[in-house]
């Protein structure tokens, strides 16, 4: 045994690939949530998955986790072998969701460094109890039990022949993909797997838990299994299975006396040398080399079976599995985690790259007059063009699907449903859609809420449905879409919708709304968004889910903090649409650098819709202050940027500066400013948490010559117009 044995890496390998099969496990029963029941490949998979997850739990003395995935192992074992009728779907997908929580919560503990001490007598208890019903409810139908599905704890792994006549002997050769990590724990758990079938069990190499260095063996020569089993060859591939570890799986059947050879597999002879009697002629040499050469020529053009040649095809919708050659080696993608710190770093990294190629291609020295520039502007195109490349492949890096985050909403929808007794079928659109990784972390709580108002809030009750006439399930969509530069999710329901009359009462009960405005003059999206202020709910009691006026003012804080604005929508009677419309990333944009007397400022280049001079005939005020402009015989609201933040020297006159026209959400402004400096890409830095919050602002950036300019917030800037 190696005394300095390392267990941390086993420990993370354990967390990421446990927490994979979860997702995973999700998933699919969410998808298969509304059926009537989980399919043949499902229960399998299920089961599986238990399987897997119960043997690495037990390597690494997880007792609590070890326990809850054998007992939900033994449901689906019976569910395989007895295949029973009626079985509660409902129940059934609450009791695997359950577990798939408590093991959630156990690695939480575990990454956190505390025990995983959490309680699962009761949940096994209520399993046990489940499973009785089952069985009950076979014997009834004259079903046969099956055998126990016994586990053993982890002791040895070798078990002492028990021969019988009908024990059938294998030998298995498996090979890892090379990009496998801790390869022997990956063959450990293949043989744990093995165990409960095995009367005789001996692998190659044998050290693969005391010695490290067996890891790198086992990817140069594959890993070997002596197996005396009484199971077929098929049993035994479906539970060493095929996955994003093992590439290829060979099981052979032998005879006891070709078992009892060892691990002899049936490699060929290395290649003997040629005899030459030193006394023959050069002609008799030539002729025997040249007899021998032939001879292994024909050895290599005779079509070989090597270990692994057959591999388990993936099963086709309505198709059995089949055995296949493996004519050729397809290319495999790799992929390798990485700690999400340092992928930040890595983004901070480029942005301090993309600030220095500012500050070199903007020098004050390279505007001196006579200088020839031509190789050096060869040189800056080719370094602008590498940096733009590197920008584009670690931003890709960062991208991630929005797949996991909806599977939670889908999951926040089945749970909710249930308790408050609705019939809720949830759809997905644009789950691919791809998002910074930072930006996925941010809306997740949103989208929680959003998902649960729509819930609770939008969906009516089952007899409020039926009489009025709807469908019988309510919906919930939640879609993605990219347009633009921009991420717009949108959480739609069928329900009864925003009841406009009642948001207004409240406003004005509350002194939100103008005295003397009529309730006429507010728009609807105007009305919609008092919901989104701290402390208004229209809900006249407080549920477990909402009526307590907090969440949606949350929402809002959350997705403007990352730059992005909420839209609502709804129809009486219709259901209600929330849009959400977010950047696709917060690192580096295209920006338009201009300035207002001697501060610089910066905006977002997708924001910008026309640029135009002026004449002070175009311009009128109101008396209260308010500019407008005539353009094109449309009226825009202005806003003198110098003037709205106090800043001196800047531009009075609108002749001698100039006008842009920003366009968020169908609401348009003009702002004036003195000058504009270029286009350029812009490095977005927070404001430091020490200066106050200012309205129209959202971050900072350095330019080439070294000075801060800040970034503009068109939708605070339109909101204040």
């Amino acid at each position: 045994m190696a005394e300095e044995f390392n267990t941390d890496g086993m420990l993370d390998m354990y967390l990421f690939e446990n927490e994979q099969l979860l997702e995973q496990l999700q998933e699919m029963v969410l998808d298969q949530k509304d059926a009537d029941c989980f399919d043949e490949d499902s229960i399998n998979e299920i089961f599986r998955t238990m399987h897997t997850i119960k043997g690495s739990s037990g390597i690494m003395m997880f007792d609590n986790i070890t326990a809850i995935s054998h007992k939900l192992e033994d449901v689906f074992y019976f569910l395989r072998e007895s295949h029973p009728e009626n079985v509660p779907h409902v129940e059934l997908v609450a009791h695997v969701l359950d577990v798939a929580d408590f093991i959630t919560n156990e690695m939480d503990k575990i990454r956190e460094g505390d025990p995983a001490d959490g309680d699962a007598t009761e949940m096994i208890a209520e399993l046990d109890k489940f499973l009785g019903t089952l069985k009950d409810g076979a014997e009834e139908e004259g079903a046969a039990p099956p055998p126990e599905n016994k586990h053993e704890e982890p002791k040895h792994f070798y078990i002492a022949p028990v021969a019988t006549s009908a024990s059938r002997f294998y030998k298995i050769y498996i090979t890892f993909f090379p990009e496998t990590e801790m390869a022997n724990i990956h063959a450990y758990k293949t043989v744990y797997a093995l165990k409960e079938i095995a009367e005789d069990l001996l692998y190659s190499p044998e050290d693969i838990i005391s010695d490290e260095n067996s890891a790198d063996i086992i990817l140069q020569d594959g890993f070997r299994i002596l197996l005396q089993a009484q199971a077929s060859e098929e049993e035994i591939r479906n539970i060493i299975g095929v996955g994003y570890d093992i590439e290829k799986v060979g099981v052979f059947e032998c005879k006891a006396e070709e078992f009892l050879q060892g691990f002899d597999f049936g490699e060929e002879e290395s290649d003997q040398p040629v005899r030459i009697d030193l006394e023959s002629s050069v002609e008799e040499i030539e002729t025997k080399v040249q007899a021998a050469e032939e001879e292994k020529k024909q050895k290599a053009e005779k079509p070989q079976v090597a270990p692994g040649d057959y591999v388990i095809k993936s099963k086709e919708p309505g198709k059995h599995k089949k055995l296949a050659r493996n004519k050729s080696k397809t290319e495999k993608t790799s992929y390798i985690s990485v700690d999400v710190a340092k992928m930040n770093q890595l983004m901070d990294l480029i942005g301090e790259l993309v600030i220095s190629e500012s500050v070199v291609l903007q020098n004050p020295d390279l505007k001196v007059p006579g200088l020839n520039l031509d190789s050096f502007n060869k040189a800056a195109a080719q370094l602008s063009k590498v940096s733009t490349d590197l920008q584009n492949v670690i931003m890709s890096m960062r991208m991630v699907p929005l797949t996991n985050t909806f599977q939670k909403m889908n999951r926040i929808v089945f749970d909710v449903s249930r308790k408050l007794g609705k019939d809720i079928e949830f759809e997905m659109v644009g789950d691919q859609t791809e998002v910074d990784k930072n930006i996925v972390e941010q809306i997740s709580d949103p989208l929680m809420h959003l998902v649960r108002n729509a819930v609770d809030h939008g969906i009516e009750t089952n007899e409020e449905r039926m009489d009025s006439g709807k469908a019988d399930k309510g919906k919930v969509t939640l879609s993605a879409r990219t347009e633009a530069g921009k991420v717009w999710i949108c959480v739609e329901d069928n329900g009864k919708g925003l009841e406009r009359d009642k948001i207004l009462a409240k406003a004005r009960k509350q002194g939100l709304l103008e005295d003397n405005k009529p309730d006429s003059a507010y728009k609807d999206k105007e009305v919609y968004q008092f919901i989104t202020l701290p402390g208004f709910s229209t809900n006249e009691t407080i549920t477990e889910y909402s009526g307590r006026g907090v969440g949606m003012d949350v929402v809002v804080q959350n997705i403007q903090s990352i730059g992005g604005t909420l839209d609502i929508e709804s129809a009486p009677g219709m259901g209600s649409t929330m849009s959400l419309k977010i950047p696709l990333t917060l690192a580096i944009i295209d920006g338009i650098v201009m300035e207002t007397g001697t501060s610089s400022f910066v905006l977002e280049t997708g924001v910008i819709k026309e640029f135009f001079r002026v004449k002070e005939d175009m311009m009128f005020q109101e008396p209260n202050g308010d500019e407008y402009i005539m353009i094109r015989g449309e009226c825009y609201p202005v806003l003198r940027l110098g003037k709205w933040y106090g800043l001196e020297e800047y531009q009075e006159s609108v002749e001698n500066g100039i006008m842009l026209i920003l366009e968020v959400e169908d609401k348009k402004v003009c702002v004036f400013v003195d000058r504009l400096i270029g286009e350029q890409e812009i490095v977005v830095k927070p404001i430091p948490s020490y200066i106050k919050k200012v309205k129209g602002l959202s971050g900072c950036t350095q330019l080439g010559d070294g000075s801060i300019a800040l970034i503009l917030d068109p939708g605070g800037l339109v909101d204040e117009a």
